[in-house]
């Protein structure tokens, strides 16, 4: 049995998991490795990749620097969390506001310290990043439109790192991201139609609030519709092996999307298409397999 001081520890230890939000920066690290493998470096021995340094260095440095992302973003967003979000904010203020900061500054000092192993072009482009990341904590959060398209910009760029290190310029490689882009835009407008009670208490204007619900559903419908694009290419101009089932996949999914979405009008309701969204983003990453089933054995 724990004694009350371990007790004590291990619960501080599970509010910095919450805060930084672990669970969310693994799936980051994994979607880098299988995306540098699948389609950024798929032209190089699969040895040569997961073994190469510069690559993990880059990983670790976006990692903690995401981390980094959200302690700042959990400090600014405090008060409005207490409305949104009651039992996670309980937990994370296990731990204190200057703890937070403590590892907020340490996590960008070690993404800086990665970086430089692999270049000085990293170093500025992580500088740039986290940078990007505190002023739209600070500032941009609360900005209709800038505010949503600086996060889902935020959101992909850990992959652009890996983009510019590999320097992988097939179109592929772009309709991808865009069709991630897209996705993850859709999800930060849901996630405001969430939290739109504390951004409205606490002077957040963001989308739904400066411009009310059904303005929000028509720009979600317009975004959904917007995803047909790069799908249509990614199913008949370009080889996709097995993924092809992901993508006929996620319309399916956008289409119940779209039906739920104007039958939505609680929180509860906007959580289950965030659900929804977050599944699509995470069941690609793994889909990415799918490109080739025979990497592996060939690229050994």
């Amino acid at each position: 049995m724990l004694n009350r001081k371990q007790k004590h520890i291990l619960l501080k230890f599970f509010s910095m998991f919450s805060v930084v939000r672990g669970y969310n920066i693994l799936v980051v690290v994994i979607a880098q490795y299988i995306t540098s493998i699948y389609v950024l470096a798929h032209d190089k021995p699969l040895r040569v990749v997961v073994f190469d340094v510069n690559l993990l260095m880059l990983v670790l440095a976006s990692s903690v620097t995401i981390a980094a992302g959200y302690i700042i973003n959990n400090f600014y967003d405090s008060e409005k969390d207490l409305i949104n979000k009651p039992i996670k904010s309980r937990l994370d203020r296990l731990v204190s506001q200057n703890t937070k900061l403590s590892f907020y500054f340490v996590l960008n000092f070690m993404a800086v310290v990665m970086a430089s192993y692999v270049s000085f072009n990293a170093v500025v482009f992580f500088a740039f990043y986290i940078f990007g990341i505190w002023f739209y904590s600070h500032k941009l959060k609360k900005l209709p439109f800038i505010g949503n398209l600086t996060s889902a910009v935020l959101t992909i760029t850990p992959f652009f790192a890996i983009f510019m290190y590999y320097k992988n310029f097939e179109h592929v490689v772009f309709v991808h991201a865009m069709f991630l882009f897209l996705i993850i835009s859709m999800r930060e407008l849901t996630k405001d139609l969430e939290s739109i009670k504390g951004d409205l208490l606490q002077d957040y204007h963001t989308i739904p609030v400066v411009y009310g619900e059904k303005v929000s559903k028509i720009m979600l419908s317009v975004l959904s519709g917007l995803t047909l694009i790069p799908t249509y290419f990614l199913l008949f101009k370009y080889n996709i092996g097995y993924m092809y089932y992901y993508f006929y996949l996620s319309v399916f999914l956008l289409l119940v999307f779209l039906v739920l979405l104007w039958k939505s009008s609680t929180k509860i309701h906007y959580l289950i298409l965030h659900n929804i969204l977050k599944f699509i983003i995470l069941t690609g990453v793994f889909c990415l397999l799918l490109i080739d089933v025979s990497v592996i054995l060939n690229r050994i």
